[in-house]
């Protein structure tokens, strides 16, 4: 199925990377909108949004306006932007994740796995990305914290020009247990913004998340 969309933040390094994987797979970018307005040639099939927290209220405007089911990406956003998130979910199918990679997807399960097996351990997070990311920490490891149940200590660095690593250490008085993801390209991310607009096209309204794409299951609060 090729697919007419529509891109908010299309000038960023994101934006970039999903016109770039899109136009590569056939599909066609109907409209587009970042600080230097918006322009449509076409009713897209689908919206997508990489652009930043402050842009948000347009971002949900654009949506309310074009009707067309969501993928927002944009992290760093409020508690009131979540509940306008979910407000908008009642009229529409949205997707809302912190991270669009299958791997973390994967690494979340495994994460959650080893808390139910390791009640006496010690956990931390830790995650690196690259000197121009805004929020930190990242929604990634906000988004691990919150799957292992919250008040996990997170170190985060910027460095140079790392698309993303996170980990996630276990470790008890004997043994230390590390699982560690690493994106080598946005371009994994980009592969699935697609699979989530594949999944979302066609679905009623509310809110999904990315594991729901990837495993088939979510926790309830659209964020994985």
């Amino acid at each position: 199925m090729l697919l007419k969309y529509g891109l908010i933040g299309s000038s960023g390094k994101m934006g970039k990377e999903v016109i770039d994987f899109f136009t590569e797979k056939g599909h066609e970018m109907v409209y587009s909108m970042d600080i230097n307005g918006e322009t449509m040639t076409a009713e897209p099939d689908i919206l997508i949004d990489f652009s930043l927290a402050s842009a948000f209220e347009k971002t949900i405007e654009t949506a309310y306006r074009l009707k067309k089911p969501l993928i927002m990406g944009t992290t760093g956003l409020t508690k009131q932007n979540m509940k306008d998130l979910k407000k908008l979910s009642k009229q529409i199918p949205v997707i809302y994740s912190t991270n669009f990679s299958i791997g973390i997807q994967l690494m979340i399960c495994m994460a959650e796995f080893m808390k139910k097996n390791t009640d006496e351990w010690d956990i931390g997070i830790s995650e690196i990305h690259h000197r121009f990311k805004k929020d930190k920490p990242s929604g990634t490891a906000n988004t691990l914290c919150q799957a292992l149940g919250g008040g996990i200590e997170i170190n985060s660095q910027r460095l140079g020009n790392i698309a993303g690593e996170h980990t996630v250490s276990f470790a008890s008085l004997g043994e230390v247990i590390t699982i560690t993801h690493r994106a080598l390209s946005r371009r994994t991310f980009a592969e699935g913004v697609l699979q989530s607009a594949y999944f979302l096209i066609g679905k009623p309204s509310g809110m999904y998340t990315f594991r729901q794409v990837i495993v088939g299951e979510g926790n309830g609060n659209g964020q994985l």
